[in-house]
């Protein structure tokens, strides 16, 4: 018994990290989670010395890996990158098998991002504008993408079809990726994506950008307007990413990760990789990500109520 106990504290004692740590990413591979999430785990990766394995859960809109997250032990080797998704999933749904506020302990809010209004080349729209006409001639015959129930491409297509009065047929997947790979097949008409994740698709001409979702002009489209420049007032929205780990992670740990991931933010490479795709750093603390969380909570259960958005 002596020598598990001299066992237990020598491990206990160890620095960490002293194994790979897993990073969660509730959403399928290719979309801007999943991008954010591979680039700060290679940078972890190089300045811990431990393999960071990257762990895509899809399913349920971000639910399923948020689960798996969730029930994992509280010591540091269980990572989840969420989403403004996970925020917005509560309002959603009458009952989730885990509270983001009281089962995850926030690390830091990294970045955020707008999200690009697409369309396949087959739909005969050119400008914003003509997608609204388009759409109201043609009501409930038209489709777009998201990537589950609840999803962000979910609910900002139901604020746009609440603020522009068009009707449209919700098309979901099981994640981003697949998501993506139907709307490029044209299985769909629409969608909200971000630049991350399809701009090489917009300069081939697989995809037709019509606005960008954010408060400013995308770096990478100087070219194209914001959704409010293009004709619909109130339409502003994004995205987020940031770090969350399993409530009862110890402080230190959590403080060793916040101090990583916010000196990683100031890397050259980085900041130049993630103003390539239009991702803003951010680099809070655990406090004020936690008060973000809260924020959008409140902010997304107004913007479900009033848009009449639900599960299908």
């Amino acid at each position: 018994m002596a020598l598990c106990v001299t066992t237990a504290a020598a491990q206990t004692a160890q620095p960490y990290p002293a194994r790979p740590i897993r990073f969660v990413v509730p959403l399928a591979v290719g979309g801007a989670l999943d991008i954010a999430s591979r680039l700060f785990g290679q940078k972890l990766a190089e300045s811990f010395g431990q393999q960071i394995v990257i762990d895509n859960r899809p399913g349920a809109g971000g639910i399923i890996g948020a689960d798996v997250a969730a029930k994992s032990a509280p010591d540091g080797y269980t990572l989840m990158m969420a989403s403004i998704s996970h925020t917005v999933l509560p309002s959603m749904h009458r009952k989730l098998p885990y509270d983001i506020v009281k089962d995850f302990s926030p690390t830091s809010l990294l970045v955020t991002f707008p999200f690009l209004l697409l369309v396949h080349p087959t739909v005969p729209a050119t400008s914003l504008k003509e997608l609204v006409a388009l759409a109201k001639a043609k009501p409930g015959q038209i489709n777009y993408v998201s990537s589950g129930n609840g999803s962000t491409a979910h609910l900002n297509a139901e604020l746009f079809k609440s603020l522009t009065g068009v009707k449209l047929v919700h098309l979901p997947y099981k994640g981003t990726g697949p998501a993506l790979v139907g709307f490029l097949a044209g299985e769909a008409g629409m969608g909200f994506y971000s630049v991350s994740a399809t701009l090489p698709h917009v300069k081939a001409g697989r995809l037709r950008a019509l606005a960008t979702t954010g408060a400013k002009r995308s770096p990478s489209l100087p070219d194209l307007p914001t959704a409010v420049e293009a004709g619909v007032p109130g339409f502003e929205t994004g995205s987020w990413a940031g770090v969350l780990t399993p409530a009862g992670t110890p402080k230190p740990i959590t403080d060793k990760l916040h101090r990583e991931l916010t000196r990683i933010l100031q890397l050259a490479d980085v900041k130049e990789r993630l103003a390539a795709i239009d991702f803003e750093p951010v680099g809070n603390t655990p406090e004020e990500f936690a008060a973000v969380i809260r924020k959008e909570l409140v902010r997304w259960a107004k913007v479900v109520k009033e848009s009449g958005a639900k599960v299908d």
